[in-house]
C-alpha cells in the first residue's frame, strides 16, 4: 500500500511538472535590416533555453544549471530547428503585414506560443499553438480537429492559406512528437530541481496611505512549486472583491513569489488575516500585520541599574557602619571587629 501511494504522488507530481511551453516572438521595425526572432523555453515556469537571432552567435542556449547536461549535438540540432521556424514565422509576418498594407518598416510583432503537456511514460496528453500578430489578431490550432480558429482579418486570411497547406496536420505532429521528445530528457536532467517542493515563508507589510488608509500586503516568497492561493479575510470573511493580487512570478532564483494586498480603515488591521495554502503546506498558513513592539531605550536602564546597586551598596554600608557604631557604644572594649578577632588568632601562642 506504501508503494502504491508514493507512485501515485509521483505521477501527480510528474504530470504537474512536465509542462513545456516554447514562446516565440518576431519583432520587425525601422532600426531591424532583418525581422528579430526571439524564441524562449519553459520547463513547468522556469526559464530552461533561450535563442536570439540577434545575438552575437546565434544558437540555442541554456538558462539552467542542469540543462548543459545535453549532449553537444542536442544544441546544434535544435538550434537548426528553430532556424527553420523562423523562416515559417518570417513568410507569416510578410503576408499579414501585406494584407493590411503595412510598412514593413514599422513596428509590429508576431508571438507563437505552443506547449505540450506530458503524462508519466512519456504519453501526450494535449497541446497547444495559438499565433498573435500585433493588437488584434489571434490564430489558433484546434488539435483534435486539426483545423485553424482564426480572429481577425489577417488571421483568417492566413489560416485559409495555412489549411491549404495541410499546415495544422505537420503542428500537430511536432506537438504530439517532437515536443515530447524534446521534454523528456530535459525533464530527466533536472528532475532533482523539478520535484523539490520549496514552502512559501510569509510576511506581511504594513503602509500609509495618502488618504489615511493603510494598505496591507501579504507577501509570499521563496516557494515552489507555483500553484499558490493568497486571500485576505475580515474577521473570517473572505475579502476577494477587494483585493489587489498579483500574478505568481519568478524571483530570478528558481523560486517564485506572488503577493495580495486589501486597504483598510486606519486602526482595523488585526481585523484582517492573510491565508496562504500551497502544496508544501500540510495546512494553510494564517498571518496578520503585527505592529512593531516599542523600542525601549537601553541605556537609562542600565544607567539606572548601576545608580540603584550604587544606591543599594551605600545604604546597606552605612546600616553595617552604624550597628557596628551602636556595638561598640554599648560593649565598649569586649567588642571586637573581625579584623581585630583575626589579628589576635595570629599572634595567639600555640596550645
Amino acid at each position: 500500500m506504501n508503494t502504491f501511494v508514493r507512485e501515485a504522488l509521483l505521477l501527480l507530481l510528474l504530470a504537474n511538472l512536465a509542462l513545456t511551453r516554447h514562446p516565440k516572438a518576431l519583432i520587425t521595425g525601422p532600426h531591424l535590416l532583418e525581422p528579430q526572432f526571439i524564441f524562449d523555453v519553459y520547463l513547468d515556469d522556469l526559464h530552461v533555453e533561450r535563442f536570439n537571432s540577434r545575438a552575437e552567435t546565434p544558437r540555442l542556449e541554456h538558462c539552467a544549471p542542469w540543462e548543459d547536461q545535453q549532449e553537444p549535438e542536442y544544441w546544434e540540432k535544435r538550434t537548426q530547428d528553430i532556424l527553420s521556424l523562423v523562416d515559417i514565422y518570417k513568410d507569416a509576418l510578410k503576408k499579414m503585414l501585406y494584407f493590411y498594407k503595412e510598412n514593413e518598416s514599422g513596428y509590429h510583432t508576431l508571438k507563437i506560443l505552443m506547449s505540450c503537456d506530458v503524462l508519466p511514460g512519456g504519453y501526450y496528453r494535449d497541446g497547444k499553438f495559438q499565433l498573435f500578430f500585433d493588437p488584434n489578431d489571434v490564430l489558433m490550432l484546434a488539435v483534435n480537429k486539426s483545423i485553424w480558429l482564426a480572429i481577425g482579418k489577417a488571421a483568417t486570411y492566413l489560416s485559409q492559406e495555412w489549411n491549404e497547406l495541410d499546415f495544422a496536420k505537420q503542428m500537430k505532429t511536432l506537438l504530439e512528437c517532437k515536443c515530447v521528445q524534446i521534454l523528456l530528457p530535459m525533464f530527466q536532467h533536472g528532475k532533482e530541481i523539478l520535484l523539490r517542493t520549496d514552502i512559501p515563508k510569509i510576511h506581511v507589510t504594513h503602509e500609509v496611505r495618502d488618504d489615511g488608509k493603510i494598505t496591507v500586503r501579504c507577501w509570499a516568497v521563496k516557494f515552489y512549486h507555483t500553484i499558490i492561493n493568497v486571500t485576505w479575510q475580515r474577521d473570517g470573511s473572505n475579502q476577494i472583491m477587494d483585493m489587489d493580487v498579483i500574478e505568481t512570478r519568478p524571483a530570478g532564483d528558481g523560486s517564485f513569489q506572488k503577493w495580495a494586498a486589501v486597504v483598510v480603515p486606519s486602526g482595523e488591521e488585526q481585523r484582517y488575516t492573510c491565508h496562504v495554502y500551497h502544496e508544501g503546506l500540510l495546512e494553510p498558513i494564517t498571518v496578520r500585520w503585527e505592529p512593531p513592539q516599542p523600542s525601549v531605550p537601553v541605556m537609562p536602564i542600565v544607567t539606572g541599574l548601576v545608580l540603584g546597586a550604587v544606591f543599594i551598596g551605600a545604604v546597606v554600608t552605612f546600616l553595617i557602619w552604624k550597628r557596628r557604631t551602636k556595638g561598640k557604644e554599648r560593649t565598649g572594649s569586649e567588642f571586637k571587629s573581625p579584623w581585630e578577632y583575626q589579628v589576635q588568632l595570629r599572634v595567639c601562642p600555640a596550645t
